[in-house]
């Protein structure tokens, strides 16, 4: 599916909020970066600070390596190892929403936060569960689009489960005619304002700014795409521990900044949207499946 990211994901208003933040920050961490487009945009646009971008899908990486004057590392939100190194840290296309298990929101949120420099901030997005967008994602509003050697295909969306605030779906990529060539299956977590922010606070962020879209417009209840910006209560950089087990935590477009140093090693920390902010603020926002 690396081949057909772009076809599926054109650019678009989020990327150009997100570029924008990126284009201000000398130096940018790109959670979930997949094939890498926003920060070769970024490299493209003029950027001579450092760009490194993580992502655990080795298809993607290798789409994204055929740039070479960017970081790309593989990896899980959960398992950055970067101390205080990056003055922003972005985590865009609804990756947040993939953390669906606490600990995994912890340790994803708490690994990003340790990777920030003092007066850092953190941007990302996630979808808001008032506007129920999974009620859309069924075969009657699939997409129809031609992969990179002009083959048409057909894009169709399935949810196999609502429980609680974890929905189930497929994804199926078929020729036109229905015959299916792929099927892929997720889970996402719709968090509400309420459990977000409080995962973000556990993690030691704290809302900054928050918008209903990439427009910036105030949130609301229908909102799709809430942004969230927060700031530190004692800033800081973080501070590296003693030696000790690492330790594990993730981000909607908005930005929040850190409360507090970083727990020690072994300290579970909160999860949250995507988001971004100063000293660890954070922004958040929400989107369909395309």
């Amino acid at each position: 599916m690396a081949a057909l990211y772009g076809v599926l994901n054109p650019w678009g208003p989020s990327d150009d909020f997100y570029l924008d933040l990126v284009m201000g920050a000398g130096s940018v961490l790109d959670v979930g970066c997949g094939t890498g487009a926003l920060l070769r945009r970024a490299r493209e646009a003029g950027h001579a600070g450092r760009l490194c971008g993580v992502d655990p899908d080795q298809a993607s990486l290798a789409v994204a390596r055929r740039r070479a004057d960017v970081e790309w590392v593989a990896g899980t939100a959960a398992t950055i190892p970067w101390w205080g190194e990056f003055e922003l840290a972005v985590m865009t296309g609804h990756a947040f929403q993939v953390l669906v298990a606490d600990d995994e929101l912890r340790a994803s949120l708490a690994a990003i936060r340790r990777s920030l420099a003092g007066g850092g901030r953190f941007a990302f997005e996630t979808r808001n569960p008032l506007a129920r967008a999974w009620e859309r994602w069924n075969p009657a509003n699939a997409t129809d689009v031609l992969d990179p050697a002009g083959r048409p295909l057909r894009i169709a969306h399935q949810v196999e489960s609502v429980a609680g605030e974890v929905v189930t779906l497929t994804e199926t990529t078929s020729d036109p005619d229905g015959a299916p060539l792929r099927v892929d299956r997720a889970s996402l977590r719709f968090l509400g304002p309420d459990r977000l922010a409080a995962f973000l606070a556990e993690a030691g962020f704290g809302v900054e700014a928050q918008y209903g879209d990439w427009s910036r417009a105030p949130l609301g209840p229908s909102s799709p795409e809430p942004a969230r910006k927060a700031e530190p209560r004692r800033p800081g950089p973080p501070r590296r521990p003693r030696p000790g087990p690492p330790r594990r935590g993730p981000p909607v477009p908005g930005p929040c900044q850190p409360r507090r140093p970083p727990p020690p090693p072994g300290d579970p920390s909160g999860s949250g949207p995507v988001a971004t902010g100063r000293d660890g603020s954070v922004i958040q926002s929400l989107h369909e499946p395309r």
